[in-house]
């Protein structure tokens, strides 16, 4: 106890001495906001890789050059479309908490002024198991529309089965 009373001194003194001005606390939120991202990021990569393991997909897309990188909202559907992992960066696109919408589908997005037929390809494209890439008009929690770019595609495992599906999305003007 009596080692950390003199440390403390010594850095008091020392520190008392310089010329150092403090840092704004603006600063430490902007730090703390960068790390609470860096930590959301490497848990949602552990999770996307946990479940390309489990359901034993055939090949793993690059989530962090997906993520980190190209800044992507990552959402993967069970093969029946029910949301099972979205990562945390859709809180800032959309209004919602990833575990507000598991289990739930993606239309869950969708509203009155959505374009019927933009939804009719992507179903389309959902049941005849292809690749599909679009703009979509959505809805945030509050209500609010945004317009929402997505990449979507089958996820087939070892065996050749789709189990699941992933979508790459990203608010654009």
């Amino acid at each position: 106890m009596n080692e950390i009373k003199n440390y403390d001194t010594a850095a008091h003194k020392f520190y008392s001495s310089q010329n150092i001005s403090g840092l704004p606390i603006v600063s430490w939120d902007f730090h703390a906001t960068h790390f609470q991202k860096v930590c959301n990021d490497s848990a949602d990569l552990f999770l996307l890789n946990k479940l390309a393991q489990t359901n034993k997909w055939s090949s793993t897309p690059e989530f962090n050059e997906k993520l980190a990188h190209d800044k992507y909202v990552i959402v993967v559907t069970d093969s029946h479309l029910k949301i099972v992992h979205a990562t945390h960066n859709i809180l800032e696109m959309n209004g919602y908490l990833p575990n507000e919408i598991i289990g739930k589908e993606p239309k869950m997005f969708q509203g009155r002024e959505t374009c019927k037929q933009t939804s009719r390809k992507i179903g389309q494209a959902i049941r005849q198991r292809k690749p599909f890439e679009t703009v979509v008009l959505n809805y945030r929690k509050d209500g609010s529309i945004y317009k929402c770019w997505i990449k979507g595609e089958p996820i087939y495992d070892i065996y050749g089965e789709v189990v699941n599906f992933i979508a790459y999305e990203k608010e654009v003007a």
